[in-house]
C-alpha cells in the first residue's frame, strides 16, 4: 500500500489501483479528494471537512462513496443518494478494497467552555490508522500511526504519550499546516526520541510504501 501525504490532515492511500482519501478539507489541495474510490471523514471542522471538495469528488467519479459520521453525511448525503454513510465507534466495512474499523467518538477537548463534538478515527487495513482530532488508542495493534502532532487541542507531552500508548511500528506527522518551520526539528528531536516509535514526516505530496 502507498500512502501518499498531502496538506495538513489528509493523507492518500493506494493498493491494487484503488485509492482512499481521508480527511480532505479546506487546508488540504483542492484536488485533494479527486479520484478517491472511497472518502473517511474524521469530523465537521473546516481543516478537515469542505463540502464543496466532496462534492466535486463524488461528481468526478461516480462509483465513490464517503463513510463518516452524522453531522457530515446530513450536509452531503441528499444530494448523493446511496454514495453517503454514517459510521460510528465500532463499525466495520469494506469498500474499494480496504477495510476499515471505526474506533473513537468525541474531538479532543479545545476548551471546557467549548462543546465536544464527535470525531472518529480509521484503522485501514489493520495497519494505518487515522484518528482525526483526537488521541484515540483502537484496540488493535498499529503499524503506521498518523500523528496529529500540533493543534489548539495538544501540547507535545500529549503527542509523545500518545504515540508510547499506541505502540505504533511508525508515526508520520498530520495536523502540521500550523506548525512553522521554525518548530519542525524540535518536534522532530523530542517526538523521535521520546515516543518509542520510528517518527517521520512527509512533505505534501511525497509518497511512501507500507
Amino acid at each position: 500500500m502507498r500512502l501518499m501525504k498531502k496538506t495538513h490532515s489528509c493523507i492518500r492511500l493506494e493498493k491494487d489501483g484503488q485509492t482512499l482519501v481521508i480527511d480532505p478539507g479546506t487546508f488540504s489541495e483542492q484536488d485533494a479528494a479527486i479520484g478517491a474510490d472511497v472518502i473517511l471523514v474524521t469530523h465537521e471542522h473546516l481543516d478537515h471537512f469542505n463540502e464543496d471538495r466532496l462534492r466535486a469528488a463524488l461528481e468526478a467519479n461516480p462509483g465513490a462513496g464517503i463513510w463518516t459520521l452524522r453531522s457530515v453525511a446530513e450536509k452531503i448525503s441528499a444530494a448523493f443518494p446511496g454514495r453517503v454513510h454514517t459510521v460510528g465507534h465500532g463499525d466495520t466495512f469494506t469498500a474499494a478494497g480496504f477495510d476499515v474499523q471505526v474506533h473513537g467518538e468525541l474531538h479532543a477537548v479545545i476548551h471546557p467552555d467549548i462543546p465536544r463534538i464527535t470525531n472518529v478515527g480509521y484503522l485501514v487495513d489493520g495497519s494505518v490508522f487515522h484518528p482525526g482530532d483526537a488521541l484515540t488508542v483502537p484496540d488493535h495493534p498499529v503499524e503506521t500511526l498518523m500523528l496529529p502532532v500540533q493543534a489548539p487541542w495538544s501540547k507535545i507531552s500529549e503527542v509523545i504519550d500518545y504515540v508510547r500508548e499506541v505502540k505504533p511500528r511508525r508515526a508520520i506527522d498530520i495536523h502540521d499546516a500550523l506548525l512553522t518551520d521554525l518548530a519542525r526539528p524540535v518536534y522532530d528531536r523530542q517526538i523521535g526520541e521520546l515516543g518509542g516509535a520510528d517518527h517521520g514526516r512527509l512533505t505534501p505530496g511525497e509518497t511512501t510504501e507500507l
